[in-house]
């Protein structure tokens, strides 16, 4: 068949479909008993998977440490098994329903994914072991290997990659299965979609708020099996009596013509929601404080709107051919306006947490909600949009070429590998060159290029012209979009619960009657968000103090007497003190206070923040000039992950982490943590751990 041919036969088998969508969208059939049962439990496997990529990210640390390379690695394996995970089960589940028909046969694609969430629940049963047999081969290589990181990563991809993957096929494998013809397959994919992801939000609050906290890691992952071996048995059971018919195709063999627009659309809107998640939840660090509690809020707030707007698709009777082009560019609108209050967002998480008084748990609490409230207020409208994308490209899809499963595994594929090279370049990579507010124009600019190919793949040439001039004012609009204020965002203002004279007054106000602050220094690393500031005090002379997401972590006068005797005291009672490891660079006070000593040969120190290292010399008056010492060693990585891979033993170790609730610290207070710094001291050494 010629090219010309093909398209001819496209042309007419989507004219088909289009007939008899029309003839049939009055009379779509309601979803029936087994269908709300089986999206039920599509529901619950949601509620695992998140749980399941939370804990792993956990467990992983212990394996890869908390920097952000770890951080990224872990959720780069994760978003890579869905992707190939998608694209796999699309095609199993083609050849399932190629076959099927060859026999005159069910598919029985349910029974098969019923299959496919039990061996989760194997995996998570067996997942304690296998990451205790990691470990094993881990230590086996020291950290100075060149290959250390990278066997580690490897590691952990034969530990994440084969779950994730078979996450994957929900999409492909339950649209497939419960679509009972074209006309209701968007309606029945999208709601797979929606409750697949309200499962999620209920496990982001489940795993943030009680599971991890009451059960443990361990537990958690128990739990979460039992989940999926239920699930999986009730949805093979549901398959064993019988699928209803498969959705009509008039060439189930067909290409799907015309994908290479819409994977572009669905990557490039993947990279943007996810790069811009990943902006939120940063910023949610610097208006609320760094914790646990943060990231779940942010996540919490996401996946429902997201589920939202897939279930708006799904009430949908009708969908016009223009309604995926409108959604796109409201959903860019929509974020280009909220990039203007983001750069407040540090005074407006001030004005709510002051309404709360007094502060106990129950003010706490109710804050809480009110935060949870006030996020799902800003962001829902935006994030439910971009939950209705993936629905409605499949709308197409599933019109131009029929093949549910094949066609719903090939746009899930490609919107996550989006989501993949968001967490891996918005997330991290460029945040080496790119401060926040950057990141989150360049993922509008992302959004406003696959609302472009959208218009054009839909609306056709007559959109051309349309196209490209509201592609190119967008990005002179983002382009010339005022940049946010490292000042207000380094305030650090979640850390004053009480209101001031100039709460009540507008932000421009506000951060002008703290003017007595200076703002030295402003970085967004990979790993946080650092600042160095200056202010006067009361009896005279000033303070200088290094900021992470908006809070101290050392001053070079308030803090000076506990800084400097962390390194001394424990070099005066070790016996014999000449090579040292400290935990953190932060003002270089107590590695400096030991670097000054006659009997100190060298200082290993260890620091996760690049930035934190850019702005060292600002503290050089302070610390004899810690950052010029020859005798420190300033290496750029995870302390507990250096500490316990090192071949060295130390006659002294110090650690003065951050507070415990700041997330990724917590290993610095573990057991382990402990352990592998008792194992690396000389005879005679002596450890120093604040609390």
């Amino acid at each position: 068949m010629s090219e010309r041919e093909a398209q001819a036969a496209q042309v007419k088998r989507a004219a088909s479909h289009e007939r008899a969508e029309r003839a049939s969208s009055a009379q779509i059939p309601a979803t029936s008993s087994s269908q709300l049962a089986v999206l039920l439990l599509t529901a619950l496997t949601g509620f695992s998977g998140l749980v399941y990529e939370v804990t792993w990210e956990r467990v992983l640390a212990t394996l890869l440490g908390s920097h952000s390379e770890a951080t990224a690695a872990v959720l780069g394996l994760f978003l890579g098994g869905l992707a190939l995970g998608y694209a796999l089960f699309g095609s199993f589940t083609h050849m399932l329903v190629a076959r099927a028909r060859a026999r005159g046969r069910p598919a029985r694609v349910l029974l098969a994914y019923g299959c496919v969430e039990a061996s989760i629940g194997v995996w998570a049963l067996a997942f304690p072991a296998l990451f205790r047999a990691a470990q094993t081969a881990s230590l086996a290589v020291p950290s100075g290997a060149a290959a250390g990181f990278a066997f580690d990563v490897a590691l952990s991809a034969c530990l994440v990659l084969p779950p994730a993957l078979l996450m994957g096929g929900t999409i492909p494998m339950l649209t497939q299965a419960l679509s009972r013809g074209l006309a209701d397959a968007t309606r029945l994919h999208a709601l797979v979609y929606a409750s697949n992801t309200l499962g999620a939000f209920a496990g982001a609050l489940a795993a943030g708020y009680w599971l991890l906290p009451t059960l443990g890691l361990v537990g958690a992952l128990r739990a979460m099996a039992i989940v999926n071996l239920a699930a999986g048995a009730a949805l093979a059971a549901v398959g064993w009596r019988g699928e209803s018919a498969l959705a009509e195709s008039e060439d189930p063999a067909a290409p799907v013509r015309g994908l290479a627009v819409f994977a572009a659309v669905a990557l490039l809107s993947g990279f943007a929601m996810m790069t811009l998640q990943t902006v939120l939840i940063r910023l949610g660090a610097l208006a609320f404080g760094a914790s646990q509690f943060t990231f779940s809020l942010v996540v919490s707030v996401f996946v429902p709107s997201i589920a939202l707007g897939s279930f708006a698709v799904a009430a949908l009777r009708r969908i016009p051919e223009w309604l995926l082009v409108a959604n796109l560019w409201t959903l860019v609108a929509l974020l280009a306006l909220l990039y203007f209050g983001l750069g407040d967002a540090t005074y407006w998480a001030h004005r709510l947490r002051t309404l709360f008084a007094p502060h106990d748990e129950a003010a706490f609490a109710l804050f809480q909600l009110a935060t949870f409230a006030s996020v799902l207020a800003v962001i829902a409208l935006p994030v439910a949009a971009s939950g209705a994308t993936l629905p409605l490209i499949f709308h197409r899809l599933r019109r131009e070429q029929g093949d549910l499963g094949h066609a719903a595994g090939l746009l899930y594929g490609w919107n996550t590998t989006g989501s993949l090279l968001g967490a891996l370049l918005g997330g991290y990579a460029l945040l080496h060159w790119l401060d926040l507010h950057a990141i989150y124009r360049l993922a509008l600019a992302a959004l406003a290029t696959a609302a472009a190919l959208a218009m054009l793949r839909v609306l056709g040439a007559r959109a051309r012209s349309a196209a490209g001039a509201s592609l190119a004012a967008a990005w002179v609009l983002f382009a010339l979009l005022p940049a946010w204020s490292g000042e207000r965002l380094a305030a650090g203002l979640f850390r004053e619960r009480s209101p001031t004279a100039a709460t009540r007054l507008s932000p421009d106000a506000f951060f002008a009657a703290r003017r007595g602050i200076s703002l030295l220094f402003y970085e967004d690393d990979p790993s946080a968000s650092i600042a160095a500031k200056q202010w006067p005090l009361p009896g005279g002379g000033v303070e200088r103090s290094i900021v992470t997401n908006g809070k101290p972590d050392g001053g070079v006068v308030w803090d000076q007497v506990t800084m400097a005797l962390a390194g001394l005291v424990p070099a005066l009672l070790a016996r014999e003190p000449r090579r040292a490891f400290v935990v953190g660079y932060g003002t270089g006070m107590s590695a400096g206070a030991l670097g000054s000593l006659a009997s100190i040969e060298s200082v290993e120190v260890a620091e996760i923040s690049p930035a934190i290292l850019r702005a060292a010399p600002l503290f050089d008056f302070a610390n004899g000039g810690a950052s010029r010492n020859p005798k420190l060693q300033i290496v750029r990585g995870d302390a507990y992950r250096m500490l316990s891979r090192s071949e060295e033993r130390f006659d002294v170790i110090v650690s003065v982490p951050s507070n415990p609730w700041v997330s990724g610290i917590e290993m610095l207070y573990s057991v382990e943590f402990l352990r592998a710094a008792r194992d690396h001291l000389s005879a005679g050494g002596v450890h120093a751990q604040w609390f």
